[in-house]
Order: structure tokens, then sequence, then C-alpha cells
């Protein structure tokens, strides 16, 4: 048997409760015992003191690029991107090229991904090539290994083909993740609309094209009783409707990102690309309200909605496509943000980017239970650092964070027991 000893940690499991200084022995890859002064003679010995050991990251939103764009990220570069930032376990969505819609782009990302630095899950496409049309073959895509179906970058085209895909899920225990947007509310806006995007002198995406599709879903899930999980958070509307929902007992869940709770639209004066993203950046009061959501549960976990595009797919504001990285600044960006203001606890940081994604999937993550998967990061939750695109480990570069001084850094991320990052490098 294979043993190895985290000695002298700070371990934070929301699983289980566990806040305390504790060892952790890992053997074979499980977790096999959680006890004070633990002496193994047997096991390789890593000291943790002063350090926090935790169950890895769960995110539950990720664009891998892979098929088909692979010059912006690919399997292997987002999953070196996600252990640096202690992510072991990677959802990845299914807008790829060819859409994830089928059976056999399913079975070759997990058999390509089963030597990557994370396990990755694939979700499914919800309809036939990101149409909005035609659902997918709920049952072969499963069977194949997703678990979970999205249309995600698009919305659910009608609220019929929406109601028949959570039926369809619900009967396969699939988790339906849903793209809010009405897109006949974009109308060409590149940013959210309002002072700013005036000033400048762009177009603007109301609020409400992400508040009206916010509402059809879980007007949906109320209605006939079936789960729904609202992608990426950005509104105050949006979070009131979720909280209200959820209060109605409604069985909704939402998700946001790094960026919505730490960075507004003001960002977007410098007319840089790396700035804009769908839902975009909003105003400093829809930024509180998301972090009122995490405070209260309304929302439910973090996610990134990492993005990759190229310094050249950047590089022109107007025309710049959406999306931005977030898989190694994450966990840094939730302690700078959230804990170290005091919004929340790191616990409750852990849980929602952990242990809550984990459950809403039904994964086998997000615990240091006995037996479970030895996925775990360790790091310093005080340690200061400060962004910097170019020592990034995935391919592309399109960091919102850039320049920022972020607090908490990984040290050491391991994978079914393995080290798969320490110190600054993939092992």
């Amino acid at each position: 048997m294979e043993k190895l000893l985290i000695k002298d940690a700070f371990i934070i499991d929301p699983a289980t409760n566990i806040q305390d200084k504790l060892d952790l022995l890992i053997v074979d890859g499980r977790v096999g015992a959680i006890a004070p002064g633990m002496v193994v003679e047997d096991a390789q010995v890593i000291n943790a003191h002063g350090l926090v050991c935790a169950p890895g990251i769960v995110d539950m939103h990720v664009h891998l690029r892979d098929p088909g764009q692979t010059y912006k990220e690919d399997i292997q570069s987002g999953c070196c991107a996600a252990a640096a930032g202690g992510v072991t376990s990677v959802v990845c969505m299914p807008n790829t090229q060819p859409v994830c819609d089928n059976a056999k782009v399913i079975a070759d990302i997990i058999n390509r991904a089963s030597n990557a630095p994370a396990h990755v899950y694939p979700v499914a496409a919800v309809t036939k090539s990101l149409e909005g049309q035609s659902l997918t073959d709920f049952s072969a895509l499963k069977a194949a290994g997703a678990i979970a179906v999205s249309d995600d970058g698009r919305p659910v085209s009608t609220p019929s083909a929406m109601m028949d895909a959570m039926e369809k899920a619900e009967l396969l225990g699939l988790k339906v993740l849903s793209h809010c947007e009405d897109p006949s509310l974009v109308r060409g806006g590149i940013m959210n609309d309002g002072d700013v995007s005036r000033k400048i002198g762009v177009s603007g995406i109301h609020r409400a094209a992400e508040e009206v599709g916010t509402a059809r879903d879980i007007a949906l899930a109320g209605a006939t009783g079936l789960p729904v999980h609202i992608c990426h958070v950005s509104t105050r509307g949006s979070v009131a409707l979720i909280r209200d929902a959820k209060r109605r007992g409604v069985p909704v869940t939402g998700e946001t990102a790094p960026h919505y709770f730490m960075l507004t639209d003001q960002l977007l004066e410098k007319r840089d690309g790396d700035y804009r993203m769908n839902p975009p950046l909003r105003t400093q009061d829809d930024v509180t309200a998301v972090i009122e959501g995490l405070q209260d549960g309304t929302l439910s976990a973090i996610a990134t909605d990492h993005a990759p595009h190229s310094p050249g797919d950047k590089a022109d504001f107007v025309h710049a496509p959406n999306g931005v990285i977030g898989l190694e600044t994450s966990l840094a960006a939730g302690i700078t943000a959230l804990v170290k203001p005091g919004y929340i606890t790191l616990s409750k940081l852990l849980a929602l980017m952990s242990t809550n994604p984990a459950n809403i999937l039904g994964i086998p993550a997000g615990s240091l239970k006995i037996d479970s998967p030895a996925d775990i990061v360790i790091f310093d939750s005080s340690q200061g650092w400060t962004v910097s695109a170019d020592r990034l480990h995935g391919k592309s570069k399109n960091t919102p964070f850039k320049g920022m001084m972020l607090y908490g850094s990984v040290k050491m991320t391991l994978l079914d027991g393995r080290v798969v990052y320490k110190n600054g490098s993939i092992v």
C-alpha cells in the first residue's frame, strides 16, 4: 500500500464539519484517517505546518476548448491551470467544435483526460448542435459519461424544449445547467447597459436579458417541480428571483463567478477585451447583491466560467469574443473578496467552491470523509501574490485579475493522493 501523511495541517472539510489542526493519512489514493499526532512509519510525509488542507476545488463551469479550438486551451493545459489553482474536478461545457452532443465526443474527452492532472467531467449539449430545437440523446450521452446537460453559451430557445429537457434529465439523474438569457434583449450589446456603456459609446446588454431568462426557467421549475441550476448569476434581479423561488420551495440552485462578486463595469472604460464576458460585469450594486446571495445561501456555488481566448482574439475591444479565464485565481479571489473582508468564513467559501458543486452534480468530490478520493488542495490562506498573466499555466492569458494582489497561495494539489502541483510547478 502507498501511504502519504499530511502532517500538522489546519484541516477544513465542510462536508464533515472538520475545522482543526490535524494530520491526514492517504492510503492508496484515498483518505485513510484524520487524527492528531499520527505516526505512520512507512508513509511519505508532507509537512503542512501553517497551511490549510481542504477538499480540492470543484469548478462546475469550465470551457476547455477541446476539441476544435485547442490553440486557446486543451484538456491538458486546462487541467494544468486547474491544478495550479487547487482545482481537482473540472466540469467542461459542450460548446466545442464539434459540439459535445453525441456519445463519441463525450467518450473521446474522457479518454484523453485520463492522464490529466485534474478529473474532467463532460457536460453534454441539451440540443443538437446547440441550436435550441431538437434534444440530444440524453440516455446515450449519460452512458458515455456525461454528468449534466447544458446549451451554455446559448439559452435553450423555447420554454417547451427546456421543459422537455428538464423532464428527460430528471428521469436519467442528469442536472440541467441553464444559461439564462433572452437573446431578443441583447440587441448587439457587448457590455452592461448603463452609465459606463453610454460614456464610452458602445452598445449595452440590459440586465433584463438575464433576468427574463432566469424568471422563465424558475417558472418552469416551479410549475413542474423539476430541478434546474442557474449559471453565472450577475444581477441583483436574478439573485432576488432565485431567493424568492427557494423560499417558495422551487428546486433551483444558482452559481456565480469571482468576477461578479469582485469587479464592476467601470473596468470597461479601459476598452480592454480581457474585461468582456457574458453575462457582462455589472455595477457595484449588483456586486453587493451577489455577495449577499452567497452569504444567505441564495447562491449555492462559485464557479469560474473559465473561457480562454488568445491575445489576438481579444485584441479588438469591440469585436473580441466574450470570456475570461479563472481556474488559477478562483480560490484566491474568493479569499480576497469574501473571506478577508469578513463576508463569509473560509469554511463557507470552501463549501461554495467544493462541497456544494460536488453535491449539486452528484460527483465523488468535495469531501475528506474516510475512503473518499484524496483530491486535496494545500494552501497558505494569508499569503499575497500578484496575478501575472505570463506566469499562468493555461494557454490563454485573458484574466480580468491581471496586476491585482490576491491572497491565498496554493502550495500543493493532490489528485487521487498523487501530487500533481507543487510550489509553482506541475509535477
